[in-house]
């Protein structure tokens, strides 16, 4: 807590005193942990993926949702496991939410401690309807609560029960999980950065050549339609995971700190507040039509770029809403009040279940 004078004593005559203003004494300061944050991990640890850190930074820096797919052993739960190491650190009111979240879910690990850093929660792909959204006779706060202001992060999306995952529609449209029983409703917070990872096919080697994939393209497209097209459309990057370089993973070049990548994460969203204190949001992910009416313009060269990608990706207006989204945090990032050519082309990057391929 903030603004607190405290006043320890041994007896309740030493509290008279102090109220009496009759001793002088001296009130203990008030001291947050914020120095004690420490992460176990740290991008520096990850070898090369310079395609996919810059996507993963970009969608920290404007609360974008990832999507990752690639084959086995290309580094993708690696990624994800660092993305909280390079997310802001809490303010004292997210900090507060999050540990009451905790509390009531019996999780906090050191009690009287704030929980300062962004959660970082990975269910396994078995887990319960329950488990995931929260419920129980006296409903306790579920996977998607406990990533509250932190990540979620779904490893083998595909595998996950068609229902689970339909379940995300309300927390990555409104930030809230409500929770309906005979005793009545419970509404808990879940503003939440989904991160999920896949395999490109069944087998896990579709289109990568160092290995051969069996699969048919049935079988490509059944696993991918295990995941309805609504809810790949509320994930606005969408991105592939190539397999390392020998060089890249036998070399002795230092990769970037995650303090490093923070430091750009935190400028960029800095900005996004500023932007947006008036409006109650806090990150270009939650913007709704008005604010990107208000708040992206384009430059010539950047509406034809996205208007190209719009008519020869047969994009969706979720889909070409998501484009914008990506291309103002790309801009907030160069520290650009017009969103360009370079932008937008970039942000088109970031799209690739847009591909026909995939449909």
């Amino acid at each position: 807590m903030e603004d607190i004078k405290i006043y320890p004593v041994s007896n309740l005559n030493e509290v008279v005193d102090i109220l009496n203003n009759n001793i002088d004494y001296n009130y203990m300061p008030i001291k947050n942990n914020y120095d004690e944050v420490k992460y176990e991990f740290d991008f520096s640890e990850v070898k090369g993926q310079k395609f996919v850190k810059r996507a993963v930074e970009i969608a920290a820096s404007g609360g974008h949702n990832v999507l990752m797919i690639g084959p086995p052993g290309s580094g993708k739960t690696m990624i994800a496991q660092r993305i909280p190491t390079i997310l802001p650190e809490l303010t004292i009111d997210e900090a507060i939410e999050v540990t009451k979240i905790y509390s009531i879910a019996g999780l906090l690990k050191e009690k009287g401690k704030l929980i300062l850093t962004p959660p970082f929660r990975s269910p396994h792909h078995t887990v319960s309807f329950a488990s995931f959204i929260g419920g129980g006779g006296n409903p306790t706060p579920g996977e998607v609560s406990l990533a509250h202001n932190g990540v979620l992060f779904l490893d083998e999306f595909p595998e996950f029960r068609r229902d689970v995952i339909e379940l995300l529609r309300q927390p990555l449209e409104d930030g809230s999980v409500l929770i309906s029983r005979v005793k009545g409703k419970i509404n808990y917070p879940a503003r939440i950065m989904l991160v999920a990872s896949m395999n490109p096919c069944p087998c896990g080697y579709y289109g990568y050549p160092y290995r051969q994939c069996h699969c048919s393209e049935n079988q490509i497209r059944n696993y991918f339609n295990r995941i309805s097209g609504p809810i790949l459309d509320r994930i606005d990057i969408q991105i592939s995971v190539e397999q390392i370089d020998y060089e890249d993973l036998h070399g002795k070049k230092a990769e970037e700190s995650s303090l490093e990548i923070r430091k750009r994460v935190i400028r960029a969203r800095k900005i996004q507040i500023e932007r947006f204190k008036e409006d109650g949001i806090y990150t270009n992910a939650q913007m709704k039509n008005k604010h990107i009416n208000k708040y992206c313009v384009f430059s010539k060269a950047a509406s034809k770029v996205l208007e190209k990608a719009y008519k020869n990706l047969k994009l969706s207006s979720r889909g070409y809403t998501k484009i914008i989204k990506i291309s103002r945090t790309i801009a907030d990032m160069d520290g650009s009040e017009i969103i360009n050519e370079d932008h937008v082309s970039e942000a088109v990057q970031y799209r690739i279940l847009d591909n026909k391929i995939y449909k």
